[in-house]
């Protein structure tokens, strides 16, 4: 509040309002026997920034729960190959390998004509 843009009569108001401010105070201050009562504020509490804290349980649930979800896929996963002699197993082909994609001599003369055709249009 800027006080020298503050008229006389709101100046008498101010200092009317402090006054009654003043009395109730000590009214409430006869009433609670002295003890400072917390600050109920009407405004919106500022939000507070920082990282949020877990309790312990909390951390165990998700802990336990997690456990649960590993034992599930594991309990899923084939069990290891128990030591067999080779002559029991049966014969089992190689998989074939895929050829290897080559790009034709016309594919290749499009995608250059194309990029010629992007580099000439971004140059202007």
């Amino acid at each position: 509040m800027n006080l020298q843009s503050v008229s006389i009569e709101q100046l008498k108001q101010v200092i009317s309002i402090k006054e009654e401010i003043a009395k109730l105070e000590a009214q409430l201050a006869n009433i609670t026997g002295g003890k400072q009562l917390p600050v109920i504020s009407t405004e919106a509490s500022p939000v507070k920034k920082g990282r949020k804290k877990m309790s312990a349980a909390g951390k165990a649930k998700i802990a336990a729960a997690q456990k649960a979800r590993w034992a599930k896929v594991k309990a899923k996963a084939p069990a290891p190959a128990q030591s067999v002699t080779p002559k029991a197993l049966p014969a089992v082909k190689p998989a074939k390998k895929r050829a290897k994609r080559t790009l034709s001599p016309e594919g290749r003369a499009k995608i250059v004509a194309a990029l010629k055709k992007r580099w000439a249009a971004k140059k202007k």
